[in-house]
């Protein structure tokens, strides 16, 4: 077993029973959480090839599929001053800081278009947020700073990479897209 199948071994162990006990996507969450936080202490487990940046967008990097695909766990790596267009997942997901820091601009949709949220979530090393369809997962992501890369962990209710979802603009209209990972060659 690689390094970092046996670092994520014991939040997969908590996913799995939360969804063979079918919690509730919020207490599925909160069972796993504390586990997670622990993980995102030292970034040494994760290997340096899901930690490389590409200079001109953000990197999805698959570290592990559910094999019945019901969840799965992803690194992103976002390079200096990279972001992402406002998107939603329709799955449930909690994001982790591991390295660096980035910043969530949560936004809810109203006939009239979209609209941010009062503040954007910053989140730091060890930090996390999470989501949920019901309780909004439209938002836009980006990472803290100018001038380093910043790397944090996801992990979504599905096959994330596979799952159809939809980029937004400003006045609410929409496209749909499915995201792929950056390590599918």
């Amino acid at each position: 077993m690689t390094q970092q199948l046996h670092a994520l071994q014991p939040v997969i162990q908590l996913i799995e029973a939360g969804l063979t006990q079918n919690l509730e996507e919020s207490l599925l969450i909160a069972s796993f959480l504390p586990k997670f936080q622990e993980l995102l202490k030292d970034s040494a487990w994760l290997n340096a090839q899901f930690k490389q940046a590409h200079p001109e967008h953000y990197q999805q990097y698959l570290l592990y599929l559910d094999p019945l695909e019901r969840f799965s766990i992803v690194s992103f790596v976002w390079g200096e001053g990279q972001k992402t267009p406002i998107h939603n997942h329709e799955v449930w997901g909690v994001i982790g800081v591991l390295e660096g820091a980035e910043i969530s601009t949560r936004f809810t949709h109203h006939k009239e278009g979209l609209f941010p949220a009062i503040q954007s979530d910053y989140l730091a090393v060890g930090e996390v947020d999470w989501f949920t369809p019901e309780t909004g997962d439209i938002h836009a992501v980006e990472n803290a700073f100018k001038d380093q890369v910043s790397i944090s962990i996801h992990i979504y209710g599905a096959n994330i990479g596979k799952v159809e979802r939809f980029i937004y603009q400003i006045d609410g209209t929409k496209k749909s897209f499915i995201s792929g990972y950056s390590n599918d060659k």
